[in-house]
């Protein structure tokens, strides 16, 4: 069962109240999980229970998406704030410095974390941030595309689209190479969390100008692409590799955006790798 925990956490104006939603199991060395944009945390359940095999493993849903509240009046979706909210919700678990993986926004905010110091190893699987401006207004002008469809559709019409491959194929493929293996009901949840996302338009506004171009130098950093993403396109991975040069690049034969999914053995091996 999910937990939510409330904790405070510094900004410029002084320090803030927030509350986050987040999944825990297994035991060993804590591994944080971060979804991307407009998903929640079950976007990890295909690999959750391989890696809460060997860590002791906590996915979150991220402030303003899944069942996470949003951010408090006046506090903005960028890197400046998110990334002391993540540190300031680790301090509130106990956990200090967590090996940290994770998937589109989620990627970028683990390599912040990187950058920071605040945690042990980064795995980042098709990390924002690498992109072209052309290629970043591709991506932005899909997602506006997918919570446009999902906020337009009635409820009973996205279940009865879930029902067959077909219809999970509609809904979805645009974040994974094979949308048809996702269950109907993990399907229906996700659609309803891309619509209900209260962060969604301000995370995506924050993003505009996000550009990483930092090296991560103090922690082990491992980068993963999909070679079927296709929203954040895999030559993107060459430039996070120029960016991050100690990187270690992976490439996902036939994963999407979205690869835990796809090939959950394949991803969650490159996640406990990149953690050891």
């Amino acid at each position: 069962m999910s937990a939510q925990i409330s904790f405070t956490f510094e900004t410029p104006g002084g320090p803030r109240t927030s509350s986050v939603t987040y999944e825990r199991r297994g035991a060993g060395e804590p591994l944080l999980l971060l979804h991307g944009i407009g998903h929640h945390w079950q976007a990890w359940e295909p690999v959750l229970d391989i890696l809460a095999a060997e860590r002791d493993v906590v996915a979150v849903d991220l402030p303003g998406f899944g069942t996470s509240p949003a951010l408090p009046d006046g506090c903005d979706y960028d890197l400046s704030t998110v990334v002391p909210v993540l540190g300031a919700f680790c301090t509130a678990l106990g956990i200090e410095r967590p090996h940290v993986a994770g998937n589109s926004l989620g990627g970028l905010l683990a390599l912040a974390l990187g950058r920071e110091k605040l945690v042990r190893s980064v795995t980042a699987l098709s990390p924002a941030g690498f992109w072209s401006e052309g290629e970043r207004r591709y991506a932005f002008w899909t997602l506006r595309a997918m919570r446009a469809a999902a906020l337009s559709m009635p409820v009973p019409l996205i279940e009865r689209l879930s029902r067959s491959a077909a219809g999970r194929t509609a809904l979805t493929s645009t974040i994974y190479a094979r949308p048809g293996r996702r269950s109907p009901e993990a399907v229906v949840a996700e659609t309803l969390a891309l619509r209900e996302a209260t962060g969604f338009r301000e995370t995506l506004e924050a993003g505009r100008t996000v550009l990483f171009g930092d090296d991560v130098p103090a922690v082990p950093v491992t980068v993963a692409w999909g070679t079927q993403d296709r929203l954040l396109l895999r030559r993107q991975g060459v430039r996070a590799k120029r960016a991050v040069p100690g990187a270690r690049l992976v490439r996902l034969p036939g994963c999407g955006h979205v690869p835990m999914n796809d090939d959950p053995a394949l991803v969650a091996r490159v996640i406990l790798d990149g953690s050891r």
